[in-house]
């Protein structure tokens, strides 16, 4: 019994004596500076102690220590008592301190410049080409419908709309576009002439640059003076160039084919009345074709929208516009509709071009319009030499602009024919059905009450024939002149 007492005692005291020694501490003396490392890893904060050389303990207010950094800071004053000390400290484990990775640091590259030079090359080696018109996008549609109503056949409307955009080259991009609102419904049936289409054009344009072709719309907002918008069939071109001061300098020019020509028709509504009211030609020429697109209608002033859910509708081919239930018109109403007729007397040409340099100080610009018939060209009119010579001599007076309308015919059964007669001293023209006759073809134009010399005759034929009448104390009885009105040749120059 007394040995195991004496064992037990012997036990604890090498306990204590192993927990004073602490041999799991590390110690290692350090030079006192403001800051000392104390391990190049985190530190257990557990058992941490300070000594003196001499081997006494260092109060703890005598320092500072970072565990996670590894740092110990101490004071001024203990830098000032003791020259070196010996720090006490546990380690962690390895496993815990060191650093892994995902990849053996062996392998890994250090980033240099000469990682710059070999990225260079690896992106050099894999730039992919260029394939011409990649990236060209179609989008359209093509609709056919049928439309039925009450007292009215069955009209089949068809419309096509088709979209083209992509690149042609790294600097070069395209866009197209064709538009008919009313293309070939039977079998082989097509579209002869691009001016049969609604709209059609191709683009090709850069980032300072572009070309158009087809249906040009040459608009002018820039000027207070030359203001204007014009559809026409042609090309365009224009471009820009940035200095290095800031300013800009850019040009354009346009040619082209006019599509109409410009009228404006001004009327006061109806009581209720919502149309359709007929949109006439400058000479009151009730049928005329209205280009797509061109027209403006303001009601006392205020521009309206087109569109089945808006405010009007037009039937460009009728020259008609309807306004819709869901814009009342009353009497108060002053209307007036800006639009673009076709008109083919002459073949028209338009030339549009300009320029403008705008810098932070100077904004300066110049444009030129000119638009003017082809007088050798007449479309509509197959004028004579006695009818060019009346053009040259009447100036801009178009009450001069009339000239005889007889030609020299040969006879036919099929045929409203006239010999010359002189009557009262006048030569006139009468009905004739006499292959002997010297016969004429002659046009009769409506000139007004007491302004001509003929009427329409009572006889039956197979169309209208026209008989003279004398006058009554020198005043016409007529309202029929054996004339024909010539259309000249317009010319038109605007600079600015």
């Amino acid at each position: 019994m007394k040995f195991r007492i004496l064992f037990l005692l012997w036990w604890l005291t090498a306990m204590v004596f192993a927990q004073d020694n602490r041999p799991d501490l590390q110690s290692k003396r350090v030079k006192l500076a403001d800051t000392v490392r104390v391990d190049s890893v985190s530190i257990n904060p557990l058992g941490f102690k300070l000594e003196t050389t001499a081997g006494q303990s260092v109060d703890s207010l005598s320092y500072a220590i970072d565990f996670q950094s590894g740092l110990l800071f101490p004071s001024p004053a203990l830098q000032r008592q003791q020259d070196s000390v010996v720090i006490l400290y546990r380690a962690y484990p390895d496993f815990l301190t060191r650093e892994y990775f995902e990849l053996d640091e062996s392998i890994v590259v250090q980033s240099t410049g000469d990682i710059d030079k070999l990225y260079a090359l690896q992106q050099a080696g894999d730039k992919r080409e260029f394939s011409p018109l990649e990236g060209l996008n179609t989008v359209g549609s093509l609709s056919r419908g049928v439309t039925v109503g009450n007292n009215q056949n069955a009209v089949v409307n068809s419309q096509l709309d088709l979209q083209i955009t992509g690149r042609l080259s790294e600097k070069v991009s395209i866009r197209a576009s064709i538009q008919d609102a009313n293309i070939p419904t039977q079998e082989g049936g097509y579209s002869q002439n691009l001016d049969e289409f609604d709209q059609i054009f191709i683009e090709l344009f850069g980032k300072n640059w572009n070309i158009r072709a087809g249906d040009v719309d040459l608009i002018n907002n820039n000027t207070y003076f030359g203001k204007f918008t014009k559809k026409v069939q042609g090309i365009s071109l224009g471009g820009s160039v940035e200095h290095e001061n800031g300013a800009k300098t850019s040009a354009f020019a346009a040619g082209a084919l006019v599509r109409g020509v410009f009228q404006r028709s001004q009327f006061t509504a109806q009581e209720g009345n919502q149309g359709p009211y007929k949109l006439v030609g400058p000479n009151g020429e009730l049928f005329i074709l209205i280009i797509s697109g061109s027209e403006r209608v303001f009601v006392n002033g205020l521009l309206l929208e087109r569109g089945e859910n808006k405010d009007y509708v037009i039937d460009y081919n009728a020259g008609e516009i309807r306004f819709n239930p869901t814009y009342p018109i009353t009497t108060n109403m002053r209307i007036t509709v800006e639009y673009q007729y076709t008109d083919q007397n002459y073949t028209r040409f338009i030339g549009y071009g300009g320029g403008n340099y705008t810098s932070s100080k100077l904004d300066i610009g110049a444009y030129i319009y000119s638009e003017n018939d082809a007088k050798n060209q007449p479309l509509q009119q197959s004028l004579t030499e006695e009818q060019v010579q009346v053009l040259a001599e009447a100036g801009d007076d178009r009450s001069k602009m009339q000239a005889p309308s007889a030609v020299p015919d040969s006879f036919s059964e099929n045929k409203i024919l006239y010999r010359k007669e002189i009557i009262g001293g006048v030569e006139v023209f009468v009905f004739s059905t006499n292959p002997a006759d010297e016969l004429f073809s002659v046009r009769f134009s409506l000139v007004g009450d007491n302004q001509g010399n003929y009427v329409i005759s009572n006889e039956s034929a197979i169309n209208t024939i026209f008989e003279y009448v004398p006058p009554a104390n020198g005043i016409p009885q007529g309202n029929y002149e054996s004339i024909v009105q010539l259309v000249p040749p317009v010319n038109l120059h605007v600079g600015e």
